[in-house]
Protein backbone atom coordinates (compact mmCIF):
# COMPACT_ATOMS: atom_id res chain seq x y z
CA UNK A 1 0.00 0.00 0.00
CA UNK A 2 1.20 3.43 -1.35
CA UNK A 3 1.33 6.37 1.54
CA UNK A 4 -0.56 8.17 -0.90
CA UNK A 5 -3.51 5.80 -0.15
CA UNK A 6 -3.08 5.57 3.60
CA UNK A 7 -3.57 10.00 2.96
CA UNK A 8 -6.41 9.27 1.30
CA UNK A 9 -7.82 6.37 3.38
CA UNK A 10 -7.43 9.12 6.57
CA UNK A 11 -8.85 12.03 4.93
CA UNK A 12 -11.99 9.38 3.56
CA UNK A 13 -12.87 8.64 7.17
CA UNK A 14 -12.46 11.93 8.57
CA UNK A 15 -15.04 12.97 6.03
CA UNK A 16 -17.21 10.13 7.01
CA UNK A 17 -17.01 10.74 10.79
CA UNK A 18 -17.75 14.25 10.21
CA UNK A 19 -21.09 13.67 9.63
CA UNK A 20 -21.54 12.71 13.02
CA UNK A 21 -18.63 14.04 14.61
CA UNK A 22 -18.79 18.00 14.44
CA UNK A 23 -15.43 19.86 14.75
CA UNK A 24 -12.56 17.47 16.13
CA UNK A 25 -10.44 16.89 13.04
CA UNK A 26 -7.08 16.83 15.18
CA UNK A 27 -8.48 14.64 17.79
CA UNK A 28 -9.93 12.05 14.28
CA UNK A 29 -6.58 12.12 12.78
CA UNK A 30 -4.96 11.48 16.62
CA UNK A 31 -7.50 8.24 16.32
CA UNK A 32 -6.50 7.03 12.69
CA UNK A 33 -2.56 7.37 14.02
CA UNK A 34 -3.01 5.59 17.23
CA UNK A 35 -5.42 2.71 14.94
CA UNK A 36 -2.07 2.37 12.05
CA UNK A 37 0.50 2.44 14.45
CA UNK A 38 -1.66 -0.38 16.63
CA UNK A 39 -2.01 1.94 19.55
CA UNK A 40 -4.02 2.67 22.58
CA UNK A 41 -5.85 5.90 23.07
CA UNK A 42 -6.81 7.81 26.26
CA UNK A 43 -9.80 9.93 25.89
CA UNK A 44 -10.12 11.78 29.09
CA UNK A 45 -13.00 14.50 29.46
CA UNK A 46 -15.48 15.51 31.21
CA UNK A 47 -19.14 13.33 30.25
CA UNK A 48 -21.34 14.91 27.22
CA UNK A 49 -18.51 15.46 25.17
CA UNK A 50 -19.06 12.74 22.44
CA UNK A 51 -16.11 10.28 23.27
CA UNK A 52 -18.68 7.17 23.16
CA UNK A 53 -19.93 8.69 19.64
CA UNK A 54 -16.36 9.15 18.53
CA UNK A 55 -15.17 5.91 19.09
CA UNK A 56 -18.58 4.19 17.15
CA UNK A 57 -18.54 5.92 14.38
CA UNK A 58 -14.67 5.24 13.90
CA UNK A 59 -15.63 1.61 14.11
CA UNK A 60 -18.79 2.13 11.92
CA UNK A 61 -16.58 4.02 8.91
CA UNK A 62 -13.70 1.03 8.77
CA UNK A 63 -16.43 -1.65 9.56
CA UNK A 64 -14.58 -2.85 12.61
CA UNK A 65 -16.24 -4.93 15.42
CA UNK A 66 -17.27 -3.33 18.11
CA UNK A 67 -17.59 -3.73 21.55
CA UNK A 68 -18.10 -1.37 25.03
CA UNK A 69 -17.44 -2.51 28.46
CA UNK A 70 -18.88 0.04 31.41
CA UNK A 71 -16.00 -0.21 33.91
CA UNK A 72 -17.02 -0.52 37.82
CA UNK A 73 -15.53 -1.51 40.92
CA UNK A 74 -17.12 -4.80 40.62
CA UNK A 75 -16.28 -5.71 37.46
CA UNK A 76 -13.62 -8.61 36.73
CA UNK A 77 -10.65 -9.77 34.83
CA UNK A 78 -13.02 -12.75 33.52
CA UNK A 79 -15.89 -10.34 32.50
CA UNK A 80 -13.51 -8.96 30.44
CA UNK A 81 -11.64 -12.04 29.34
CA UNK A 82 -14.67 -14.68 28.75
CA UNK A 83 -14.83 -17.87 30.79
CA UNK A 84 -14.36 -21.80 30.28
CA UNK A 85 -18.29 -23.08 31.36
CA UNK A 86 -19.48 -26.95 31.36
CA UNK A 87 -21.72 -27.93 28.92
CA UNK A 88 -23.80 -30.30 30.38
CA UNK A 89 -25.34 -31.05 27.02
CA UNK A 90 -22.05 -31.91 25.28
CA UNK A 91 -20.76 -32.79 28.85
CA UNK A 92 -17.31 -30.94 28.33
CA UNK A 93 -16.20 -26.85 29.24
CA UNK A 94 -16.30 -24.57 26.21
CA UNK A 95 -14.82 -20.87 25.82
CA UNK A 96 -16.96 -18.36 26.03
CA UNK A 97 -15.31 -15.29 24.67
CA UNK A 98 -15.50 -11.77 26.43
CA UNK A 99 -15.28 -8.11 24.99
CA UNK A 100 -11.61 -8.42 24.89
CA UNK A 101 -12.24 -10.43 21.37
CA UNK A 102 -13.09 -7.80 18.89
CA UNK A 103 -11.08 -5.45 16.86
CA UNK A 104 -12.22 -1.70 18.63
CA UNK A 105 -12.57 -1.74 22.68
CA UNK A 106 -14.46 1.17 24.09
CA UNK A 107 -13.10 0.66 28.24
CA UNK A 108 -15.70 3.41 29.03
CA UNK A 109 -14.66 5.19 32.44
CA UNK A 110 -12.08 2.93 32.76
CA UNK A 111 -10.78 4.62 36.02
CA UNK A 112 -13.62 3.35 37.70
CA UNK A 113 -12.55 -0.44 37.70
CA UNK A 114 -10.00 -2.26 40.64
CA UNK A 115 -6.53 -2.28 40.09
CA UNK A 116 -6.98 -5.87 39.81
CA UNK A 117 -9.21 -5.20 36.50
CA UNK A 118 -7.17 -2.79 35.03
CA UNK A 119 -4.18 -4.81 35.35
CA UNK A 120 -6.15 -7.90 33.34
CA UNK A 121 -5.95 -5.04 29.87
CA UNK A 122 -1.72 -5.09 30.92
CA UNK A 123 -1.02 -8.39 28.24
CA UNK A 124 -3.79 -7.87 25.37
CA UNK A 125 -2.90 -4.40 25.25
CA UNK A 126 0.65 -4.93 24.64
CA UNK A 127 1.07 -8.50 23.19
CA UNK A 128 -2.38 -8.84 21.32
CA UNK A 129 -3.17 -11.53 23.67
CA UNK A 130 -4.67 -13.07 26.90
CA UNK A 131 -3.68 -15.86 29.17
CA UNK A 132 -7.02 -17.59 30.44
CA UNK A 133 -6.93 -20.90 32.66
CA UNK A 134 -3.15 -21.40 31.69
CA UNK A 135 -3.88 -20.99 28.07
CA UNK A 136 -2.40 -18.15 25.51
CA UNK A 137 -5.53 -16.93 22.85
CA UNK A 138 -4.60 -14.62 20.31
CA UNK A 139 -7.30 -11.47 19.98
CA UNK A 140 -8.36 -10.02 16.74
CA UNK A 141 -6.00 -7.90 14.38
CA UNK A 142 -6.30 -4.79 13.96
CA UNK A 143 -6.92 -4.72 17.80
CA UNK A 144 -7.12 -1.43 19.69
CA UNK A 145 -8.34 -0.03 23.41
CA UNK A 146 -10.10 3.15 23.61
CA UNK A 147 -10.50 4.32 26.94
CA UNK A 148 -12.31 7.14 28.79
CA UNK A 149 -12.33 8.84 32.17
CA UNK A 150 -13.48 11.80 33.94
CA UNK A 151 -10.88 13.88 35.04
CA UNK A 152 -12.93 15.91 37.53
CA UNK A 153 -15.22 13.03 39.26
CA UNK A 154 -12.54 11.37 41.62
CA UNK A 155 -14.47 9.98 44.24
CA UNK A 156 -14.48 6.63 43.88
CA UNK A 157 -12.49 5.72 41.19
CA UNK A 158 -8.53 4.38 40.84
CA UNK A 159 -6.33 5.95 39.24
CA UNK A 160 -4.39 4.29 36.33
CA UNK A 161 -1.21 3.50 37.42
CA UNK A 162 2.17 4.34 35.47
CA UNK A 163 2.47 0.70 33.91
CA UNK A 164 -0.74 1.32 32.23
CA UNK A 165 -0.32 4.84 31.15
CA UNK A 166 2.29 3.79 29.38
CA UNK A 167 0.53 1.46 27.25
CA UNK A 168 -1.60 3.94 26.16
CA UNK A 169 0.11 5.76 22.70
CA UNK A 170 -2.14 8.91 23.23
CA UNK A 171 -3.83 10.54 26.03
CA UNK A 172 -6.19 13.31 24.26
CA UNK A 173 -8.63 15.39 25.32
CA UNK A 174 -11.85 16.41 23.60
CA UNK A 175 -12.63 19.82 24.50
CA UNK A 176 -16.00 21.76 24.77
CA UNK A 177 -17.55 22.88 21.24
CA UNK A 178 -17.30 26.34 19.70
CA UNK A 179 -20.65 28.07 19.48
CA UNK A 180 -20.95 27.51 15.99
CA UNK A 181 -19.91 23.89 16.48
CA UNK A 182 -22.83 23.54 19.16
CA UNK A 183 -25.26 25.23 17.00
CA UNK A 184 -24.52 22.89 13.80
CA UNK A 185 -24.72 19.95 16.49
CA UNK A 186 -27.96 20.39 17.46
CA UNK A 187 -28.97 20.78 14.42
CA UNK A 188 -27.66 17.70 12.83
CA UNK A 189 -29.36 15.86 15.98
CA UNK A 190 -32.53 17.75 16.01
CA UNK A 191 -34.68 15.55 13.99
CA UNK A 192 -32.33 12.02 13.38
CA UNK A 193 -29.20 10.06 14.69
CA UNK A 194 -26.62 10.24 11.82
CA UNK A 195 -24.58 7.79 13.75
CA UNK A 196 -27.30 4.97 12.23
CA UNK A 197 -27.07 6.13 9.22
CA UNK A 198 -23.30 5.85 9.17
CA UNK A 199 -21.56 3.38 6.40
CA UNK A 200 -18.01 2.04 6.17
CA UNK A 201 -15.84 3.03 4.04
CA UNK A 202 -13.37 0.56 4.21
CA UNK A 203 -12.79 -2.90 5.62
CA UNK A 204 -10.19 -4.38 8.02
CA UNK A 205 -7.90 -5.79 5.46
CA UNK A 206 -7.36 -2.10 4.08
CA UNK A 207 -5.90 -1.09 7.65
CA UNK A 208 -3.83 -4.05 8.05
CA UNK A 209 -2.55 -3.28 4.98
CA UNK A 210 -1.59 0.58 6.56
CA UNK A 211 -0.21 -0.91 9.56
CA UNK A 212 2.74 -2.64 7.84
CA UNK A 213 2.98 -0.42 5.21
CA UNK A 214 3.19 3.10 7.42
CA UNK A 215 6.68 1.66 8.85
CA UNK A 216 8.96 2.58 5.65
CA UNK A 217 8.50 6.17 5.88
CA UNK A 218 12.20 7.47 6.23
CA UNK A 219 13.59 9.01 9.40
CA UNK A 220 17.70 9.94 9.30
CA UNK A 221 19.72 10.15 12.11
CA UNK A 222 19.43 13.74 12.67
CA UNK A 223 15.56 13.38 13.49
CA UNK A 224 15.95 10.26 15.43
CA UNK A 225 18.72 12.24 18.30
CA UNK A 226 16.28 14.96 17.93
CA UNK A 227 13.57 13.10 18.97
CA UNK A 228 16.23 11.09 21.96
CA UNK A 229 17.41 15.02 23.13
CA UNK A 230 13.51 15.37 23.80
CA UNK A 231 12.92 12.11 25.54
CA UNK A 232 16.20 12.13 27.99
CA UNK A 233 15.11 16.14 28.58
CA UNK A 234 11.76 14.41 30.36
CA UNK A 235 14.29 12.45 32.53
CA UNK A 236 16.61 15.26 33.83
CA UNK A 237 14.05 17.60 34.72
CA UNK A 238 14.01 18.21 38.21
CA UNK A 239 10.23 18.44 38.83
CA UNK A 240 9.54 15.35 37.08
CA UNK A 241 10.19 11.63 39.35
CA UNK A 242 9.63 9.21 36.03
CA UNK A 243 10.61 10.47 32.47
CA UNK A 244 9.21 8.83 29.39
CA UNK A 245 10.81 5.04 28.86
CA UNK A 246 12.12 3.48 25.86
CA UNK A 247 8.56 2.91 25.50
CA UNK A 248 7.77 6.13 24.99
CA UNK A 249 10.70 7.21 22.47
CA UNK A 250 9.56 4.41 20.31
CA UNK A 251 5.24 5.32 20.47
CA UNK A 252 7.00 8.73 19.66
CA UNK A 253 8.99 7.52 16.43
CA UNK A 254 5.67 5.55 15.29
CA UNK A 255 3.27 8.57 15.66
CA UNK A 256 5.73 10.60 14.19
CA UNK A 257 5.73 8.70 10.89
CA UNK A 258 2.25 8.04 10.43
CA UNK A 259 2.00 12.02 11.16
CA UNK A 260 4.16 12.60 8.27
CA UNK A 261 2.55 10.61 5.91
CA UNK A 262 -0.99 12.17 6.90
CA UNK A 263 1.01 15.66 5.66
CA UNK A 264 1.95 13.88 2.51
CA UNK A 265 5.47 13.08 3.26
CA UNK A 266 7.60 9.81 3.34
CA UNK A 267 9.70 11.25 5.30
CA UNK A 268 9.45 12.71 9.29
CA UNK A 269 10.67 16.18 9.88
CA UNK A 270 11.41 17.88 13.26
CA UNK A 271 7.80 19.00 13.01
CA UNK A 272 6.12 15.62 13.04
CA UNK A 273 8.47 15.01 16.32
CA UNK A 274 7.14 18.61 17.66
CA UNK A 275 3.20 17.92 16.33
CA UNK A 276 3.12 14.59 18.46
CA UNK A 277 5.03 15.15 21.66
CA UNK A 278 2.49 16.47 23.56
CA UNK A 279 -0.32 14.02 22.64
CA UNK A 280 2.54 10.69 23.12
CA UNK A 281 4.67 11.69 25.88
CA UNK A 282 2.92 14.44 28.61
CA UNK A 283 0.94 11.38 30.25
CA UNK A 284 3.91 9.34 30.97
CA UNK A 285 5.39 11.72 33.20
CA UNK A 286 5.14 11.58 36.85
CA UNK A 287 5.39 15.08 38.63
CA UNK A 288 7.25 15.06 41.62
CA UNK A 289 5.69 15.76 44.90
CA UNK A 290 2.33 16.69 43.39
CA UNK A 291 -0.57 15.13 41.39
CA UNK A 292 0.28 14.37 37.57
CA UNK A 293 -2.31 17.06 35.71
CA UNK A 294 -2.24 17.87 32.47
CA UNK A 295 -1.42 21.61 31.85
CA UNK A 296 1.21 20.88 34.15
CA UNK A 297 2.89 17.72 32.33
CA UNK A 298 1.97 19.51 28.49
CA UNK A 299 4.14 23.08 29.99
CA UNK A 300 7.24 20.47 30.72
CA UNK A 301 6.75 19.05 26.99
CA UNK A 302 6.79 22.69 25.62
CA UNK A 303 9.51 23.93 27.29
CA UNK A 304 11.91 20.90 26.35
CA UNK A 305 10.82 21.39 23.06
CA UNK A 306 11.30 24.97 23.09
CA UNK A 307 15.17 24.11 24.40
CA UNK A 308 15.92 21.60 22.28
CA UNK A 309 18.26 22.63 19.12
CA UNK A 310 16.06 21.46 15.85
CA UNK A 311 18.56 19.70 13.21
CA UNK A 312 19.68 22.22 10.79
CA UNK A 313 19.42 19.82 7.89
CA UNK A 314 16.23 17.12 7.99
CA UNK A 315 17.06 15.03 4.93
CA UNK A 316 15.26 11.82 3.79
CA UNK A 317 18.20 8.95 4.39
CA UNK A 318 16.49 5.49 4.95
CA UNK A 319 16.13 3.71 8.36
Amino acid sequence: MSFQVIKQLAEQVKTNIGRVIVGKEEVVDLLLIGLITSGHVLLEDVPGTGKTLLAKSLSKSLDLTFRRIQFTPDLLPSDLSGIHFYNQKLSEFEFRAGPLFTNLLLADEINRATPRTQSSLLECMEERQISIDGETKQLARPFMVIATQNPVEHQGTFPLPEAQLDRFLFKIKMGYPTTEEGLQLLKRFKAHDPLSELEPIAGIDVIQQAQQAYTAVKVTDDVLHYLLQIVEQTRKREEVSVGVSPRGSQALLRASQVHAILRGRDFVTPDDIKAMAKPVLAHRLAIRGMQRTANQSDAIIDDIIRLTAVPAEAGVSVH
